[in-house]
């Protein structure tokens, strides 16, 4: 006998239409640590099959903020009932298999899912800590994958591959959008001159720069300033600088 934790959500994107299936997983903690994976990358959907215990307090904890994913999970006696009304399935191992059928890169196995994703469910299926999915469980997914790790050392935590499978599911999915910094107002034409006249009469005071010998020093300021694509606020805060170097040396010529 089985329980239902399950609320059914309309689905509305290929993230939507994407379950993970943890198979037989040993520990709790690995289960929440899986969901807050899935959660970070927009994926809801939570199979268990046969778990050793859940719900349990393990779980809830290294969830964090994604309990969510954890009350709507679905638990399911048997790897078949995790994929009904699926149309692909994919099982993720990292040991060649000699009967295995199409094995994916995770890249390809990805962008392959999110195309299915569109229009029917995908399962992405991930087997137990110790030993990963049974010959016979992998045979049952339609395709394989398997993420390209360090050949002397493939071993992953079982939510720790959830997490690279889910952003690999995510950047097919949407792409690798990220936050920018705000931008400020770009210097004009006209303050980066007065910059660059200012800084040459500053160098010039200095003795750093000589007027009768430039050699390459003025060019290679002007590129500088050019290529640093220079905010009018930093050019203010230059010439601040500048206007306060101007000060001290106007101080020691009057000492």
């Amino acid at each position: 006998m089985h329980i239902e934790y399950f609320t059914r959500i309309v689905p509305n994107t290929a993230l939507d239409r994407s379950r993970v299936v943890l198979v037989r997983t040993s520990l709790p903690a690995n289960i929440g640590a899986a969901a807050r994976a899935m959660l970070t990358m927009g994926l809801t959907r939570l199979v268990l099959v046969a778990p050793k215990s859940f719900p349990h307090p393990d779980a809830t904890a290294l969830a964090a903020g994604a309990a969510s994913v954890l009350e709507n999970a679905r638990v399911v006696a048997t790897l078949d009932d995790a994929l009904a009304e699926t149309s692909l399935s994919i099982g993720l191992s990292a040991r060649p298999r000699k009967f295995a059928g199409r094995v994916f890169q995770l890249r390809e196995a990805a962008a392959h899912a999110v195309g299915v994703a569109h229009e029917r469910d995908v399962a992405l299926v991930f087997g137990t800590e110790m030993s990963g999915l049974s010959n016979d469980e992998l045979a049952r997914c339609s395709a394989v994958a398997t993420i390209a790790a360090n050949p002397d050392y493939g071993s992953l935590n079982v939510a720790a591959a959830v997490q690279v499978v889910a952003w690999e599911m995510r950047m097919a999915a949407q792409g690798g959008a990220v936050w920018r910094a705000p931008r400020f107002a770009p210097a004009t034409h006209d303050d980066v001159e007065a910059l660059y006249a200012h800084a040459t009469r500053t160098l010039a005071a200095l003795r750093f720069y000589d007027p009768a010998r430039p050699r390459r020093l003025l060019p290679r300021l002007r590129r500088l300033f050019a290529r640093t694509s220079l905010e009018r606020e930093e050019v203010n805060i230059l010439r601040g600088i500048l206007a306060r170097i101007d000060d001290v040396c106007a101080h020691d010529v009057e000492r």
